[in-house]
């Protein structure tokens, strides 16, 4: 958990944080989710060492299942938008997965639609997570993240904030603190518009909506555009020394408005999903 000092310098009384889950052992927060469909999908005896882990993924899922899958013996494949950054591709059949490439019009839309024709046209060829619709993804966060940032705000946060692609971090950790403290805000950050640079975000008003998304768990919601983002991340690594990716850039502009209207002594939380080493060919940086 970091505290930001110079993002957060002209607050009035207002703690912002936000978690570093690029420790995570592949450099995301998707690590966790990952992790618990996959031990899932074993322990019920849904994958098996002739099976194939297939799901749709805008990156970081799909590295951290390609990792999974070196180390414990299975064969992966991943259907991502093709404009995901060629970082991102690279690290996944680094660690040994296939890539599908789906139409970048079609965003994560695509990947989705056509890892469910594969599955549906090879049944017993696949092991099939579904990180948008399987609890395990939400489980995750909800007694890890969750108790995590409870217990690192020494029980004091306020408010939680973060943007949803699967919806798995921001309805288990939202859950998962509302359960220990009901008093807690979940703040619902998306893209201001359908066509945006938020790569793994979705704008949930024109996308495919998530099974595991329950709309009525956010108390607030806040819109980022794709220049603010932009703007925050290149803050962040210039004011804070974090060098983070786009949706951690989107995470913290959301949490810095809504810091700003709130009293002293609130808690705002929010997350740096990944590392900026995954973006490093994006132009943005140099504006």
């Amino acid at each position: 958990m970091l505290y930001l000092p110079s993002i957060g310098r002209e607050l009035n009384g207002v703690e912002l944080y936000a978690k570093a889950e690029y420790f995570n052992p592949t450099g995301s927060v998707k690590d966790r989710a990952a992790k618990a469909m996959i031990l899932d999908g074993i322990e019920r005896g849904l994958l098996t060492h002739d099976k194939t882990i297939i799901d749709a993924t805008s990156g970081n899922t799909g590295i951290a299942y390609a990792a999974l899958g070196a180390a414990l013996g299975y064969k992966v494949t991943l259907c991502l938008p093709a404009n995901a950054t060629e970082e991102r591709k690279k690290l996944m059949r680094l660690y040994g997965a296939e890539i599908i490439e789906t139409d970048p019009l079609e965003s994560s839309d695509g990947a989705y639609n056509e890892c469910r024709k594969l599955v549906a046209e090879h049944p017993d060829k696949y092991f099939y997570p579904d990180q948008y619709n399987n609890d395990a993804n939400w489980k995750a966060h909800f007694s890890g993240t969750a108790v995590e940032i409870w217990e690192q705000t020494g029980h004091r946060v306020t408010h939680f904030v973060a943007g949803t692609g699967t919806s798995g971090t921001f309805m288990g950790t939202s859950r998962g603190l509302k359960h220990l403290n009901p008093e807690v805000k979940s703040v619902l950050m998306q893209p201001d518009s359908p066509f945006h640079g938020l790569e793994g975000m979705k704008h949930m008003e024109s996308t495919i909506k998530p099974g595991i998304f329950d709309d009525s768990i956010a108390d607030i919601r806040l819109e980022v555009s794709t220049y603010e983002a932009y703007a925050m991340t290149r803050r962040l690594a210039r004011e804070e020394a974090l060098l983070v990716g786009i949706s951690s850039g989107a995470n913290v502009a959301a949490a810095l408005k809504l810091a700003e209207t709130l009293p002293p002594g609130s808690v705002v939380v929010t997350v740096l999903c990944d590392n900026g080493n995954r973006y490093l060919s994006e132009e943005f940086w140099e504006e």
